[in-house]
């Protein structure tokens, strides 16, 4: 390989976070980051007819707490919805667990609405 042919081939490299281009990168990063994280959270709409499935059905996807009683609740991502069990994965502090959740000792849903 001669002189020539080695300045044909150039190293990508990633830009020194120090730059001024992975200073650029980094604040865009941040920026689409916070503004994904602002679109999540949503304001609960209840609607006249509703009932607990479709609050919860409405939610699929996305992380709810579930009030079971005065001091027991379970916090997890609403994977299904039918109309008598709730399937919540993904459980805070029990990550490798899910539940199956009778809809009928449901008393509360509570969803995160602001970042």
């Amino acid at each position: 390989m001669g002189h020539n042919d080695a300045a044909r081939y150039r190293i990508a490299r990633m830009p020194n976070p120090t730059s001024r281009i992975g200073r650029s990168l980094a604040s865009l990063a941040l920026a689409i980051s916070l503004a994904s994280a602002t679109a999540l959270a949503q304001p609960l709409v209840v609607n006249p007819d509703d009932s607990i499935e479709k609050l919860l059905a409405a939610q699929k996807g996305k992380r709810v707490t579930v009030k079971l009683g005065p001091n027991d609740e379970l916090t997890g991502v609403v994977k299904s919805v039918s109309a008598n069990i709730v399937h919540l994965g993904e459980l805070t502090g029990r990550e490798f667990f899910d539940a199956a959740i009778d809809i009928k000792q449901v008393r509360a849903v509570i969803v995160r609405t602001r970042n």
